[in-house]
């Protein structure tokens, strides 16, 4: 199992700004952004394509699957152009964290419960 340092390091290297992906990305950005008419058409199509990932991911939640991930896909998308998609994602990291350490801490009690019984 993958502990909770681990999975902190690994986060913070996915959201290094210096990777090569991200300094290429952010450079597309702002040549999209020079440019008001293409800005609007760029944002309109990132609340298009990152609310029909998320409404999807919506759909697949009651079916065995990545259902809950492909929602967070979305919001992950809608996050790189707007505020409030960025500050629910971040809530929901949260809350997401929060449930981890709750459900690990559940297992470790369960476990210390069977092995004090045996």
């Amino acid at each position: 199992m993958v502990s909770r340092f681990e999975l902190e390091r690994e986060i913070a290297a996915g959201e290094d700004p210096g990777q090569p992906l991200r300094r290429w990305l952010r450079s597309i950005r702002r040549r999209i952004h020079g440019r008001p008419a293409l800005r609007r058409v760029y944002r309109i199509l990132v609340g298009v394509l990152g609310g029909a990932i998320a409404t999807l991911g919506l759909l697949l939640v009651p079916l065995p699957g990545p259902g809950w991930l492909v929602v967070f896909l979305g919001l992950a998308i809608l996050g790189t152009e707007f505020p409030w998609a960025r500050r629910l994602a971040a809530f929901t990291k949260r809350q997401l964290a929060r449930f981890w350490a709750w459900w690990q801490r559940r297992r470790a009690e369960r476990a210390g419960r069977r092995g004090s019984a045996a």
